[in-house]
Formats: C-alpha cells, structure tokens, sequence
C-alpha cells in the first residue's frame, strides 16, 4: 500500500476505506474484508454511529494495530475544549483502541474558537490518543485560520472531492501549507461512473471509471476514501496501483467542466 509521509511524520496509506452509512454486519464485514485484503487505512466519526461497528470489524480481522491507520473525527456541537476530549475518549472506547491516527474537526463552528479545539487536539496527541490532527470541510480561509491558531502540525483537509468538484484553489492552498487534501466521496455518489471522458479513459487503459477518478485522485497527491460495502467493490477500488494515467488522460479528466458538490448540510462556508 502505498503511503504518503504527513507533516506530522507519520505516514498515511493513500486508500482508505470509508465508512459512512454502513452499519452492524454489513459495516463489520466490510471492515474486516478490507483489511483481509490489504487495505491498512480506516475512516469513520462519531456522527457515523458506527464505532463500535468499525472497532469489531478491526478486532475480527485480527490485524496488528501498529499497521493500521485508523481516522476519526469530532463532530461540530463538540469542539470546546472539553467537549473534543470527552468525545475521542468515548471514540476510543467505541473503536476498542488506545489510540487514533488522525483525528479531523469534523465541520467547523464559527462560534468556537479554533485555538480552543487545536488546544484539545495537543493536549489528545501530548497524552498519546491522538498521534496526528487535523481537519474536514475547511475552505480557504479557514485552512489559514487554522494553520495560524495550531501549535502543533496540521496534517490533513478531509473534503469532497471528485472530477465534478475540482478543488484546484483548495489544493494549492493546503499543498503550500503541507497539508495533504483527503477526498470524500471521490465517485460522486456514483454520479461519475457514465461519464464519458472518464468512461473513454477507462476503455483506453482497461479499467473501470471508477478506478479512474480513484487513480486521477491519487496522481494529484490526494488520498482517498471511498466507501464500500460489497467484497467486489471493495476489491476494485484497491485495483488502481497497476496502471498509470498520461498526462493528457490527467489534462481530460482536470478540463471536466462539470461542478457539482454533493454534500452541504448549510452550516458551513464553501468557496465559490
């Protein structure tokens, strides 16, 4: 599994698997699937309601914990000081872990102070439960905000991402801020999966279009995580090593003139 180093040091494995909206067996399967089939990356949040789901299916895999990399994420309601460390202590005990990889403010909340989180997240990575931080849904300015009101090292921007939300300006901003950009819902949903740039690519370097948004992703130097339930799918989003995308395969897909973000819960602040 190929990784990328974090401004944390640590490193981080460029697929993970998410895990949003999967619950009981089929969430412990999934996960268990996943890491049977090499995948050593894990994302999930306490807003899921499926830790505990999650935290099975990592104790049914029987994988050593020091080769997992296993995300969450504190949700919006709980970023004050207390609310962040009392939230990772009932993350941990619902994942069975005595630590995290990262952990991400889930949405920000422009009535917290952001220096009053990142002081929870030292005070989470100084007691060892949390070895790398960072954030989700941070546009532009935030992510300024942010490196600025951290004492420690901000090392990843977890957003949506895909060929239909092209990022680029976001990309720029957290690549100069060694921040490395993880894409959520890198298929669309599964909007993309006709498209036909990316259906023509798929045919040129026989592959699925799937894998292709997955691969164009990864090029880019972003890590993604996409969701999947069924073995098969879960297998074919780990089928994107073998290949490599040309530079005008790469052109095509960044010229797709189509924006379309899928998730926006309205408490939050978007670039144009």
């Amino acid at each position: 599994m190929q990784t990328i180093k974090l401004s944390s040091g640590y490193e981080i494995p460029v697929l993970g698997l998410g895990t949003w909206q999967l619950k009981g067996d089929i969430c412990r399967r999934a996960v268990k699937n996943a890491i049977e089939l090499g995948y050593r990356h894990i994302d999930t949040a306490w807003i899921y309601d499926n830790q505990d789901d999650v935290g099975e299916g990592i104790k049914k895999s029987g994988a050593e914990r020091g080769k997992l990399f296993i995300t969450s994420k504190v949700w919006t309601d709980n970023l004050r000081y207390d609310d962040v460390l009392e939230q990772c202590d009932e993350t941990l005990q619902q994942l069975q872990l005595s630590y995290l990889d990262l952990y991400l403010i889930h949405w920000p909340d422009k009535d917290v102070d952001l220096k009053e989180t990142f002081s929870a997240f030292k005070k989470l990575v100084d007691d060892k439960k949390v070895r790398s931080i960072g954030v989700s849904n941070f546009n532009i300015a935030r992510i300024k905000e942010a490196k600025m009101k951290s004492e420690i090292p901000i090392s990843v921007n977890q957003v949506e991402y895909h060929p239909y939300l092209n990022q680029e300006k976001l990309l720029k901003t957290c690549k100069e801020n060694k921040i490395i950009v993880t894409a959520y819902s890198p298929l669309a949903r599964g909007k993309i999966l006709d498209d036909p740039i990316l259906t023509k690519i798929a045919n040129e370097v026989d592959k699925k279009s799937g894998q292709i948004s997955l691969r164009w992703l990864i090029q880019k130097g972003l890590v993604v995580i996409p969701k999947a339930s069924s073995e098969e799918h879960i297998k074919e989003n780990m089928e994107i090593f073998d290949f490599k995308l040309s530079e005008r395969q790469m052109d095509e897909i960044n010229g797709i003139q189509i924006k379309r973000r899928l998730v926006n819960p309205g408490f939050s602040e978007f670039e144009d």
